[in-house]
């Protein structure tokens, strides 16, 4: 059965890019387009892996998101998905020019799998998809 990725990004022209992409390399691919919207469709389906946009509706969206997803407490209603592989895309050096790597202090920046800047090299981003997905 094939891995399931939830893509969610603000940008309609690089998702279509990037989901025919992952459609290639065999992957079932479910888009949002808002860090809201992505965590409703975490929940109805289920993916294997998230790949996350971070300037959405928010400069803080796809941050906010993947806290709520590695959120440990008993309650949270995205306690299943606690462990799933998260990949962050973002433009927010080139626009805030702010820095930001895997490196920066777990209270600041949520446990993350892998940390992209655009514009977005698809064949690294495959690689480090199937890397965080087995």
């Amino acid at each position: 059965m094939a891995k399931k990725i939830l893509l969610v990004d603000d940008d309609k022209d690089l998702v279509m890019s990037l989901m025919q992409a992952l459609k290639i390399k065999g992957y079932d691919v479910a888009v949002a387009y808002s860090g809201a919207e992505g965590l409703k469709k975490l929940t109805e389906e289920k993916p294997d892996l998230v790949i996350l946009d971070v300037m959405m509706e928010t400069d803080t969206a796809g941050f906010e998101a993947a806290y709520q997803i590695r959120n440990k407490r008993e309650t949270s209603k995205y306690k299943a998905f606690m462990n799933m592989p998260i990949i962050i895309l973002t433009a927010i050096n080139q626009v805030t020019n702010s820095r930001f790597s895997l490196n920066q202090s777990e209270s600041f920046l949520p446990s993350i799998n892998e940390f992209l800047t655009k514009p977005i090299d698809i064949d690294e981003l495959l690689v480090k998809v199937e890397r965080a997905i087995k």
